[in-house]
């Protein structure tokens, strides 16, 4: 992604990574919104497709965690919508879900999704699960 710099504005310290957090769950959402912000992240969160859709083409994140069961489209309604947008067209997704299987995991790589992670999350490792996605993303050629 050309527009995410690697350093802050000083040119020496690394800026936060933007993570949008789209669940229907708001205590799902607070506790993992609290856990990334302490593990450095900058956080968004939406709670339906359509907010998440507004607010990834308006901050741009660098890694969106996607639940699948959201109240107006599921998730991979909002990915399919987020690949046809050239703003968010090559954001990576991390879904998570209580859904699991190979076939939640099989639709997920046709719509270009990088990783599937099933509630309950890992808080701990979750942070580095993350960056880990990002920085694979980044070192892939174009």
């Amino acid at each position: 992604m050309d527009h995410v710099p690697t350093t802050g504005s000083n040119g020496r310290e690394p800026r936060k990574l933007k993570v949008l957090l789209v669940d229907d769950e708001p205590e799902f959402r607070e506790l993992l919104e609290y856990n990334l912000s302490r593990q450095d992240f900058e956080v968004f969160t939406a709670g339906n497709g359509q907010e998440a859709l507004d607010l990834a083409r308006q901050v741009r994140p660098d890694v969106i965690l996607l639940d699948l069961m959201l109240p107006d489209f599921d998730g991979f309604s909002v990915c399919q919508r987020l690949r046809k947008q050239p703003l968010t067209s090559n954001v990576p997704v991390i879904i998570i879900s209580a859904l699991g299987g190979q076939t939640i995991i099989g639709r997920g790589i046709a719509l270009g999704v990088r990783s599937c992670l099933r509630k309950p999350v890992n808080l701990q490792s979750l942070g580095s699960h993350i960056r880990a996605v990002f920085q694979q993303h980044q070192e892939e050629p174009l």
